[in-house]
């Protein structure tokens, strides 16, 4: 590491002594309709000194003489000029003959569409920062055929990136990320322990005003070349660079953001009843109580000893009585020292406060950048200085981010060039936000779950900031809540006030991340060039989680230190020659050496805190357990060749093989190739008469093998050493038996494509049809503990992807001012699990809260949802005898599925002149999501499905004998109509049917279609005109852009939420819904200065 940031250093100090050369040239590109053309390539004639025009094709150039300048840009034909004077205006013809669009390949490498065997598509930089992004992969959305985004609405929460479907049952399906040809780990990350929070991605640590453009590699046989750790496709990006330039170019840029919450994926909340279980009184004051719904109980000091009626503060249902304003009643703030309810009886009706927008904050991030950019003919440098401020929608939650980019070339001589940067970022939170459901307070599951609307928020917040105590509205049932005073106060039920969990049980978690690289390239002739190189990613990341002295949990306080890092050592040997004017021959031969480590260490208190608010393990009532260390390291050793044959840029053929060499398979079976075959045929080149209406068109195959290693010590059996016992060592055996035969897992994946473009370019479009198999899956099966396990490690399994994906590129409208560009995407996965290891039927990727579960059923897709789910009769559900519905038998019945039938994009954007308009409709289509948040809180009583007035006019919470009640659809044993009438006044006797932990709903019901139609992004965007900023000379340009994210769910069919929520990042994480965080619509105002 030192050694890369020294030759680093070497590399800038060179590249910012080459910048004092000779004068500056500036320009504009632009094609024949007088539209600007961006990411043009400006070379001076003759040199190896270049620069790429921005975004509107403006370009500056530092020039050593007085020749000439060659203009080149994808999909136009290429000029040279004279300059005459300091500024030249270049005008590019299309190229109607072929598409020579450039895309970055596998190690690096970078192609002609031409030569371009698979499915491919590029992203610019400028596309993934229209607005203020944390993580910029969440803004690739809806911009990509094949690759499914699931992004998280928490903060800095974690976002799933999904190549062409899920393929291994266990391990990551996350496609590798690749930033200037270093692998940079992707983590999703969520804490030790019970409490559940979403550490985000790790991409997250990517600085987004650094990236200058991402190549999606979407196919195996786009993806070989990187071996198994690429078996889930490549997103490789390209950051920007120095520029060969007179002075430094500084582009500074200012953000700033905040947004609204969307009310429709917010609870909405019946008032009619409020907090208790209905008859929680009947037994109080001999049973001669006048409301048994409430408690009725004598309170010191209040009403002469006597007893008062007292709501049921320890429920944490909204199943109690009806809410009557004429009814004096102690609600839980009565018993509040510091509130001005103490000890007062109030109306019985909601309270003002009672919703989650009431708790949360308006979200904010303000971001500030700056990119200083130099050089000359012999090199380049670069420097980036990114700051990130959020601050999230619940109370006191922010993430401080400080990004810092370094970069840096150098030409030693004409044929050798050194190149090299150094990257480092730092990022620290403060209460993240939980996922799982735990039985401490979350904001979101107490909102979804378990909340009664008589409970005021703002009186929460003002008791919590007059007292510093947990004063909540839920107190323990144990008769001292009665007694509270100040100072001393009961405990809570099961809730803690929510601005004490915001603000005393506060996580914090810091990260420091360092990736370096440092390359020597040497052009041993004009054919043959020989690279080699060294890189490395590495972070630290401490987590810090705190439950304070007199919340409802037990008081804790721990830490865990993650430790990560990957070192990666390279060379490659590049062949690149014509033979005569019809064949050209490319061929690669290189080894890659990957070395990674994983370390952690967790340590926690032991029966609770000593002292309140000091953060320590040493302040432990008990001695604290020995901390919990891990230590996973693993090499893979590699080789890898290709050869690739062009006919007149017309016919290409194309091969390559990888062997790696995986530590983490048996020495036996740890060897393993990955062979790749590909073809295509630019068959327009054939079909020259057709030109005015034909402009391109290319077709292609390839087949291709990959596959995977297995997890971190999986072969060879293990053993924990435990806490000392009276000074002598303990040592336990592994409850998994890990297995020395092992191979690994293998995918083989065909591809076939069609691309062509028509009218000048005008319209074109890309279809894709693509068939894989992953099988030896590598899983851990469950298995009687009577072996003296609970698992085992087997190779056994196949999963079957097989779909289509459509790109289309359309200018509806191009003329001299203005242009309309559309792009759509489609995308179409069919996933099936073709066998399980021993014939099992299923396999269980993960169990979830309340029984369910998310499997791999055989003959059915990845992701099955299991639960309970009506007995049905004839099509309609069965109804029992006293009116309630039935269950079926199987309380793992498959009742959804988390694939979705398809998903896509449609991205407008309108030129004209200076201003440009652009914006994204999302669409997602199929699959099912299942809401433990409806489940619960229908049991609770939340929602308004519980409450309302029956086909009598009557309330339905209203006893039977008063014409409450409801008549459940469905059909009884004989087929006839249900008419029996059912009691849902009263929870405490089992009066009550909604949700399914009462019984008389099941898990279906609360399954849902997760479709969703989303304006994903919009953006507007004015460059102020040259001629306006021809006073201030030391600023060559200012864009302003206002633009917005999610700001509108179009059509979504979940009550409630958001579709696309789930858990945090991983293989279980869609389908299912718990506590699950609203939408935020954010609006970004953006400034950009160039100087």
């Amino acid at each position: 590491m030192k050694r890369t940031i020294v030759l680093f250093f070497a590399l800038m100090l060179g590249g910012m002594w080459a910048s004092a050369q000779e004068h500056t040239l500036t320009g504009v590109v632009r094609d024949a309709s007088g539209a600007s053309i961006p990411l043009a390539t400006v070379t001076e004639t003759g040199t190896r000194h270049a620069t790429v025009a921005d975004g509107n094709g403006n370009f500056t150039i530092n020039m050593r003489g007085n020749g000439t300048l060659t203009i080149s840009a994808a999909g136009y034909q290429s000029i040279t000029v004279s300059p005459t004077g300091n500024t030249v205006e270049a005008t590019l013809t299309r190229n109607n003959k072929e598409l020579t669009e450039v895309v970055v390949t596998a190690l690096g490498i970078q192609r002609s569409r031409n030569s371009l065997p698979y499915a491919a598509q590029q992203v610019s930089g400028a596309d993934l920062t229209k607005t203020v992004t944390t993580n910029v992969v969440n803004n690739l959305s809806g911009k990509v055929a094949g690759l499914e985004i699931t992004a998280s609405n928490a903060m800095g929460g974690a976002t799933n990136a999904v190549l062409r479907g899920f393929k291994s049952l266990t391990q990551s399906n996350q496609a590798l990320f690749v930033i200037d040809g270093v692998p940079f780990d992707n983590t999703s990350r969520t804490s030790a322990g019970s409490t559940g929070y979403d550490f985000g991605s790790t991409i997250a640590d990517l600085n987004p005003d650094d990236i200058a453009s991402m190549s999606v590699l979407k196919g195996a046989a786009a993806s070989a070349l990187y071996g198994s750790r690429a078996s889930n496709g490549v997103i490789i990006i390209t950051t920007k660079k120095g520029l060969n330039r007179k002075g430094l170019g500084v582009t500074a840029t200012f953000g700033v953001s905040t947004g609204r919450a969307d009310k429709s994926t917010l609870p909405t909340y019946q008032t009619q009843n409020g907090e208790g279980y209905g008859g929680d009184g009947a037994g109080d004051n001999g049973g001669n109580n006048p409301y048994p719904a409430f408690y009725y109980q004598p309170i010191p000091g209040v009403n002469g000893g006597n007893p008062v009626s007292i709501v049921a503060t320890n429920d944490d249902a909204a199943t109690g009585p009806a809410y009557d304003p004429t009814m004096m009643v102690y609600n839980w703030d009565a018993f509040s020292p510091t509130d001005p309810n103490f000890h007062k009886a109030t109306p019985w009706e909601p309270a003002a406060n009672h919703n989650p927008t009431d708790y949360f904050v308006n979200p904010g991030i303000t971001t500030e950048s700056v990119l200083v950019q130099g050089g000359g003919t012999q090199g380049t440098f670069k420097f980036n200085y990114t700051r990130d401020d959020e601050n999230g929608y619940i109370p006191n939650s922010s993430i401080t981010k400080n990004l810092f980019d370094i970069g840096a070339g150098y030409n030693i001589t004409d044929r050798i060039n050194i190149e090299g940067g150094v990257d480092y970022s730092n990022e620290a939170a403060r209460n993240r936000y939980i996922y799982q459901y735990t039985a401490a307070t979350n904001p979101m599951t107490d909102f979804r779950q378990w909340w009664p609307t008589n409970v005021d928020i703002k009186s929460l917040k003002n008791d919590y900031f007059n007292s510093l105590t947990n004063a909540t509205w839920n107190w323990q049932d144990d008769g001292s809540y009665q007694n509270n005073t100040l100072g001393s106060i009961g405990l809570p039920a099961y809730h803690d006030n929510l601005y004490w969990f915001a603000y005393q049980n506060y996580e914090g978690d810091s990260r420091n991340r360092y990736t370096s690289h440092a390359n020597v390239n040497y052009k041993i002739t004009d054919f043959l060039n020989l690279s080699g190189g060294v890189s490395n990613d590495y972070y630290n990341f401490l987590i810090e989680q705190r439950n304070n002295v007199a919340s409802q949990a037990t008081s804790f306080y721990d830490r865990q230190n993650i430790g990560y890092s990957e070192t990666n050592y390279h060379a490659l040997l590049n062949f690149n020659k014509n033979f005569g004017q019809n064949f050209n021959v490319k061929a690669l031969a290189g080894g890659n050496i990957a070395k990674d480590e994983i370390t952690s260490i967790f340590a926690s208190t032991n029966g609770g805190l000593l002292l309140p608010s000091f953060w320590s393990i040493s302040n432990s009532k008990n001695n604290p357990a020995s901390p919990t260390e891990s230590d996973e390291r693993k090499e893979v050793n590699s080789l890898f060749a290709g050869a690739t044959l062009s006919y007149k840029d017309m016919i290409t053929l194309d091969g390559t093989i990888r062997r790696d060499q995986s530590s983490t398979l048996p020495s036996a079976n740890n060897t393993y190739y990955y062979p790749s075959v590909s073809a295509n045929y630019v068959f327009s080149k054939m079909l020259p008469s057709t030109e005015n209406w034909l402009s391109y068109g290319k077709i292609w195959v390839n087949y291709a093998q990959v596959g995977g290693d297995a997890p971190y010590y999986s072969t060879n059996n293990t053993y924990s050493i435990n806490t000392p016992i009276n000074g002598q060592a303990l040592m336990s055996a592994s409850a998994t038996n890990n297995n020395q035969n092992l191979i690994p897992e293998t995918n083989k994946t065909y591809e076939a494509g069609l691309e062509m473009s028509f009218l000048h370019d005008r319209l074109g479009f890309s279809a894709d049809y693509y068939h894989s198999i992953q099988s030896n899956e590598i899983l851990p099966i469950s298995v009687s503990t009577s072996t003296g396990y609970n698992t085992f490690y087997v190779n056994g399994g196949a999963v079957q992807n097989q779909g289509v994906e459509l790109t289309a590129n359309i200018t509806p409208v191009k003329i001299r001012n203005f242009r309309w560009d559309m792009n759509i995407n489609w995308t179409k996965n069919v996933n099936k699990v073709l066998s399980l290891y021993g014939g099992q039927p299923s396999y269980v990727i993960a169990g979830l809260q309340n029984s369910i579960q998310i499997v791999a059923e055989v003959g059915k897709s990845y992701g099955i949802i299991r639960g309970t789910t009506y007995q049905m009769l004839d099509g309609q559900r069965e109804i029992s005898a006293g009116g309630n519905y039935m269950t079926a038998p199987n309380p793992l019945s498959d009742i959804g599925s988390i694939q979705p039938k398809w998903f896509g994009g449609i991205n407008n954007t309108f030129t004209y002149k200076n201003f440009s308009l652009s914006f994204l409709i999302d669409v997602h289509q199929g699959g099912s999501v299942y809401s433990l948040d409806m489940d619960y809180g229908s049991f609770s009583g939340l929602y308004p499905r519980t409450a309302g007035y029956n086909d009598l006019g009557k309330p339905v919470r209203a006893p039977l004998s008063q014409g409450g009640g409801i008549i459940l659809k469905g059909v009884t044993s004989d087929g006839k109509p249900n008419t029996t009438r059912i009691d849902e006044s009263n929870l405490d006797n089992g009066a009550w049917t909604f949700g399914s932990l009462s019984g008389g709903e099941a898990n279906s019901e609360f399954v849902y279609d997760a479709s969703y139609i989303k304006l994903r992004e919009a953006a507007i965007t004015y460059s102020i005109p040259k001629k306006v900023m021809e006073n201030i000379h030391f600023v060559q340009g200012i864009d302003l852009s206002l633009s917005g994210r999610n700001l509108w769910i179009i059509h979504k069919n979940e009550p409630y939420a958001d579709p696309e929520q789930g858990q945090a990042g991983g293989n279980a994480s869609i389908g299912f819904q718990n506590g699950a965080y609203p939408v935020y619509r954010m609006l970004n105002f953006i400034v950009k200065v160039k100087f």
